[in-house]
């Protein structure tokens, strides 16, 4: 006899649950898929002990028709596909026909279903692949699918099974995705009797956020919109200091199925570039419509991985939309402002107490009483504040130049921003980074000085305004104190600085001027052997951001010449930089990621950093630069410049207002 037998029907679907059922989530995923593709409108999920005693899912769809519900459990047996051709316009969650056989063939399963209101229903109940019983039932409209004893008789799966609340939080975290992928279904989802996610089914998909992540939580979600010919896109994003440790807040659904993609995701990180803190990533919930010809969601069993025939147009649309969206916040941390005014309940205001002394010339005699001061009466506060009386302004300090403050010219300039050479130069242009040490005559020109990549300031439809700020003073020589009309604000002199510089190295290295610096005696760069091949290949890209290499020798190579605006004193680290860059994403890289990423290490080498002192002058001119940024609320590593209290705030706290 031959050696190859064909295996047995009930192996074979044990051999198969091995692919489709991973883990009690799996079976979840499954079952809820099939009773969102029947057309409900409410699906109950009730699970105990981590779904490994108890899975049950019930939910009100067109049903199973009696004579259907035993092919239903037989291998490949589907209703969604019937030809080849509808693998490429598939519209269903579910399409291949094995979950049902392979889940029966670990577990103690019975289902139990209606395709009418008749109550009439058919029942069967298979153990372990075994059909036990297939008899009429009553039921209403809908199915009703109990699994129990999962892998009873797999005891290898069921020793590696995690703990319960590892299997639970496998579950769970499916049942909250497909809950906002169908905002249109109310969902229940129990385990052990504990109600742990209940929709409305009200098509809000805000409102099934709230349910998830909590109420304060869906308060500051965004809303995105945008499509193309080919593509719809619709969600809503977190706002920038709502961030999350990892990706598992980022939700991507495809045609109404939940599914991963780096794609996806790195457009969407990508839009936010600069806005986050390294580490950090945002909540999000995006929705992706198409026609299912673009699509092939025939990648894997689990049917969480697809694939895009168009990813480079769909990840544009995603970037352009996103970043939009961010365009028009303003990113400044800080507790929620409440206008007074919009508020429904009293505001009760502490009043007044009058400190003021009468003259000499004025006292009452000593034999009368005093007269009483008239007192405030105590009203509503009306959302203004008193004019403050003028205080007197601190002595001007002489300007002395430190090594920080040199730092940020090029060449060094001194505090009438003038050149320190032996050679007159003229005036410092407005747009050189870091001239902080402009005396008021000068500081004219920050007024009109124009957004460091050439572009003029957003429109009031594309960003809000940045608060015009009146400089105060500076704490332990790191943040700067200012103030606005809506209250008080910090801000983090490195990193505003190091945002400013960070656009006009950006810019610059975008658009490299002819004029570069070159060296009488080149520096110098050293790499391995097998680095130094590597890097030969890529010399096209320091030519394009202005830096002139050349090889010399097996492992070294010649800086000829680099631009001339690169950080003083700074050059030879930046350089090293960029080609340790170059080698470690030699797959990846090009220009744009170098531009930006060599942006980012000059803003940093070339900005003043915390414990430097400022004076008036240079606090104010560093204000007027932050204003004209184009985006001016985080530095290039995606920490807050600015924080803000608001008035209101600060009444609270000294408990002028009660409320």
């Amino acid at each position: 006899m031959g050696k190859i037998k064909i295996l047995d029907e009930q192996l074979a679907n044990q051999i198969a649950a091995g692919e489709v059922v991973e883990r009690p989530a799996s079976v979840v995923k499954e079952l809820v898929e099939n009773a969102v593709d029947a057309g409900s409108t409410t699906i109950d999920i009730t699970i105990e002990e981590g779904g490994l005693t108890l899975i049950r899912v019930v939910d009100n769809g067109f049903g199973i028709e009696a004579s259907d519900i035993a092919t239903a459990f037989q291998r490949h047996a589907t209703s969604k596909i019937a030809t080849s051709s509808d693998l490429f316009r598939i519209a269903s969650l579910g399409f291949r026909g094995e979950a049902l056989p392979s889940i029966a063939a670990v577990s103690r399963l019975q289902c139990l279903s209606a395709d009418s209101e008749s109550g009439l229903a058919r029942r069967i109940v298979i153990e372990g692949g075994t059909v036990t019983a297939d008899e009429p039932s009553n039921a209403p409209q809908g199915t009703d699918m109990t699994v129990r004893d999962l892998f009873y008789n797999t005891p290898a799966r069921l020793k590696y099974m995690k703990a319960i609340q590892t299997e639970l939080g496998h579950i769970s975290d499916y049942v909250n995705r497909i809950a906002l992928a169908h905002p249109g279904i109310a969902f229940t989802f129990k385990h052990n009797g504990n109600v742990l996610l209940r929709t409305l089914g009200t098509g809000d998909r805000l409102q099934v956020i709230a349910a998830v992540y909590g109420t304060n939580t869906a308060k500051v979600m965004l809303p995105v919109e945008a499509e193309t010919a080919d593509y719809q896109l619709s969600g809503y994003l977190s706002k920038p200091e709502l961030t999350r440790a990892n990706r598992n807040a980022i939700t991507v659904i495809v045609n109404g199925r939940y599914i991963r993609s780096h794609a996806v995701n790195q457009a969407l990180l990508q839009a936010y570039h600069t806005l986050l803190p390294i580490n950090r990533y945002p909540l999000a919930v995006l929705e992706l419509g198409m026609h299912p010809s673009l699509l092939d969601v025939n990648v894997h069993p689990s049917k969480m991985e697809v694939r895009f025939s168009k990813e480079p147009e769909l990840r544009a649309l995603i970037e352009s939309a996103v970043k939009q969206v961010l365009a028009r916040q303003r990113h400044i941390p800080g507790p929620d402002s409440v206008r007074r005014q919009e508020r429904s309940k009293p505001v009760f205001v502490q009043d007044a107490i009058s400190f003021h002394r009468p003259e000499p010339a004025t006292m009452p005699a000593s034999n009368s009483a005093p007269a009483a001061a008239p007192r405030p009466s105590s009203q509503s506060y009306s959302g203004r504040t008193p004019a403050a009386a003028p205080r007197p302004q601190p002595p001007e300090r002489e300007y002395v130049p430190r090594n920080a403050a040199e730092k940020l010219y090029a060449p060094a300039v001194r505090h009438d921003g003038y050149a320190v050479c032996e050679t007159p130069q003229p005036p410092v242009e407005p747009e050189m980074p870091g001239s902080l040490a402009a005396e008021a005559g000068d500081r004219e020109q920050f007024d009109t000085l124009p957004n460091p990549q050439g572009n003029t300031a957003a429109s009031e439809d594309e960003q809000p305004a940045f608060p015009e700020l009146h400089w105060i003073g500076q704490h332990h020589g790191t943040y700067l104190i200012a103030e606005s009309e809506d209250g008080l604000y910090l801000i983090d002199q490195h990193a505003a600085h190091e945002r400013i510089n960070y656009e006009y190295f950006f810019h610059k290295f975008g658009n490299p001027e002819p004029a570069s610096q070159t060296l009488l005696v080149p520096l110098t760069l050293e790499f391995t052997s097998g680095e130094a091949a590597q890097l030969r290949e890529l010399l096209h890209l320091f030519a394009q951001a202005g830096v002139e290499l050349e090889p010399f020798g097996s492992q070294t190579f010649l800086v000829r010449s680099y631009p001339e605006w690169m950080p003083q004193g700074e050059e030879q680290a930046v350089l090293e930089e960029m080609a340790e860059l170059v080698l470690s994403e030699r797959k990846s890289i090009h220009i744009a990621k170098l531009r930006e990423k060599a942006a980012i290490m000059c803003a940093c080498k070339a900005s003043i950093k915390a414990n430097d002192r400022m004076n008036r002058e240079e606090g104010e001119a560093l204000l007027a630069r932050l204003s004209q940024c184009k985006q001016p609320y985080t530095c290039p590593h995606g920490r807050p410049i600015i924080v803000h209290l608001s008035g209101y705030q600060l009444e609270k706290m000294f408990k002028r207002v009660m409320s």
